[in-house]
Protein backbone atom coordinates (compact mmCIF):
# COMPACT_ATOMS: atom_id res chain seq x y z
CA UNK A 1 0.00 0.00 0.00
CA UNK A 2 2.64 2.88 1.00
CA UNK A 3 4.16 1.67 -2.80
CA UNK A 4 0.97 2.48 -3.88
CA UNK A 5 0.99 5.45 -2.33
CA UNK A 6 4.31 7.01 -3.53
CA UNK A 7 3.66 6.03 -7.13
CA UNK A 8 0.26 8.00 -7.06
CA UNK A 9 2.21 10.97 -4.84
CA UNK A 10 4.77 11.45 -7.50
CA UNK A 11 2.31 10.80 -10.31
CA UNK A 12 0.27 13.82 -9.50
CA UNK A 13 3.89 15.80 -8.75
CA UNK A 14 5.23 14.88 -12.13
CA UNK A 15 1.87 16.06 -13.71
CA UNK A 16 1.85 19.18 -11.79
CA UNK A 17 4.90 20.01 -12.48
CA UNK A 18 4.38 19.54 -16.56
CA UNK A 19 0.89 21.74 -16.36
CA UNK A 20 2.62 24.87 -17.08
CA UNK A 21 4.05 23.29 -20.05
CA UNK A 22 1.27 22.30 -21.74
CA UNK A 23 1.59 23.39 -25.69
CA UNK A 24 -1.34 24.77 -27.38
CA UNK A 25 -1.75 26.28 -31.17
CA UNK A 26 -4.63 28.19 -32.09
CA UNK A 27 -5.69 27.87 -35.76
CA UNK A 28 -7.16 30.67 -37.80
CA UNK A 29 -8.27 31.63 -41.60
CA UNK A 30 -6.12 34.36 -42.64
CA UNK A 31 -8.35 36.70 -45.13
CA UNK A 32 -6.84 37.53 -48.41
CA UNK A 33 -6.59 40.59 -47.45
CA UNK A 34 -4.14 39.96 -44.85
CA UNK A 35 -1.95 38.06 -47.63
CA UNK A 36 -1.78 40.78 -50.19
CA UNK A 37 -1.13 43.30 -47.55
CA UNK A 38 1.94 40.98 -46.55
CA UNK A 39 2.96 40.76 -49.97
CA UNK A 40 2.38 44.07 -50.87
CA UNK A 41 4.89 44.79 -47.44
CA UNK A 42 7.24 42.77 -48.77
CA UNK A 43 7.70 44.40 -52.24
CA UNK A 44 7.82 47.83 -50.15
CA UNK A 45 10.71 46.69 -48.24
CA UNK A 46 12.13 45.28 -51.56
CA UNK A 47 12.38 48.68 -53.45
CA UNK A 48 13.12 51.01 -50.45
CA UNK A 49 16.45 48.27 -49.94
CA UNK A 50 17.16 48.25 -53.87
CA UNK A 51 17.06 52.53 -53.24
CA UNK A 52 19.35 52.06 -50.24
CA UNK A 53 22.00 49.75 -52.38
CA UNK A 54 22.46 52.36 -54.76
CA UNK A 55 25.74 53.57 -55.17
CA UNK A 56 24.89 57.52 -54.82
CA UNK A 57 22.38 56.31 -52.03
CA UNK A 58 25.18 54.69 -50.26
CA UNK A 59 27.66 56.98 -50.55
CA UNK A 60 25.60 59.92 -49.17
CA UNK A 61 24.09 57.67 -46.18
CA UNK A 62 28.25 57.21 -45.72
CA UNK A 63 28.51 61.05 -45.17
CA UNK A 64 25.87 61.28 -43.05
CA UNK A 65 27.56 58.76 -40.42
CA UNK A 66 24.58 55.71 -41.05
CA UNK A 67 25.64 52.19 -42.05
CA UNK A 68 23.21 50.36 -44.96
CA UNK A 69 22.82 47.75 -42.67
CA UNK A 70 20.92 49.59 -40.39
CA UNK A 71 18.95 51.53 -42.12
CA UNK A 72 17.93 47.57 -43.37
CA UNK A 73 16.93 47.18 -40.42
CA UNK A 74 15.20 50.12 -39.50
CA UNK A 75 13.22 49.98 -42.67
CA UNK A 76 12.19 46.26 -41.50
CA UNK A 77 11.01 47.73 -38.39
CA UNK A 78 8.80 50.89 -40.10
CA UNK A 79 4.81 49.86 -39.67
CA UNK A 80 3.04 49.76 -42.56
CA UNK A 81 1.59 53.29 -42.83
CA UNK A 82 5.32 54.29 -42.58
CA UNK A 83 7.10 51.99 -45.40
CA UNK A 84 4.15 53.26 -47.40
CA UNK A 85 4.63 56.93 -47.07
CA UNK A 86 8.50 56.23 -47.49
CA UNK A 87 8.13 54.21 -50.64
CA UNK A 88 5.83 57.43 -52.26
CA UNK A 89 8.32 59.70 -51.51
CA UNK A 90 11.20 57.74 -53.09
CA UNK A 91 8.77 57.33 -56.28
CA UNK A 92 7.54 60.93 -56.45
CA UNK A 93 11.14 62.99 -55.97
CA UNK A 94 11.93 64.48 -59.29
CA UNK A 95 14.90 65.71 -60.14
CA UNK A 96 15.41 69.61 -59.93
CA UNK A 97 12.27 70.02 -58.71
CA UNK A 98 13.28 72.16 -56.05
CA UNK A 99 14.93 74.61 -58.42
CA UNK A 100 12.11 75.70 -60.41
CA UNK A 101 10.38 76.61 -56.75
CA UNK A 102 13.53 78.42 -55.92
CA UNK A 103 13.38 80.52 -59.17
CA UNK A 104 9.79 81.46 -59.42
CA UNK A 105 9.86 82.48 -55.60
CA UNK A 106 12.84 84.66 -56.36
CA UNK A 107 10.99 86.10 -59.02
CA UNK A 108 8.23 86.82 -56.78
CA UNK A 109 9.97 88.45 -54.48
CA UNK A 110 11.68 90.48 -57.45
CA UNK A 111 8.42 91.70 -58.72
CA UNK A 112 6.88 92.38 -55.22
CA UNK A 113 10.33 94.88 -54.31
CA UNK A 114 9.71 96.18 -57.99
CA UNK A 115 5.94 97.15 -57.65
CA UNK A 116 6.62 98.65 -54.06
CA UNK A 117 9.45 100.81 -55.19
CA UNK A 118 12.33 99.41 -53.73
CA UNK A 119 14.18 98.54 -56.68
CA UNK A 120 14.70 99.35 -60.00
CA UNK A 121 15.46 96.21 -61.89
CA UNK A 122 12.74 95.76 -65.19
CA UNK A 123 13.02 99.73 -65.98
CA UNK A 124 16.72 98.94 -67.61
CA UNK A 125 14.88 96.48 -70.04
Amino acid sequence: MLAANRAIIYLVSVAILTLGFAQFSVAGVVSSSEVINAEMRGERISRVEAFIARADVAEQLQRFGVSTDLVAQRVQNMSDAELLELVDGIENQVAGSDALGVIGAVFLVLMILELVGVTDIFKSF
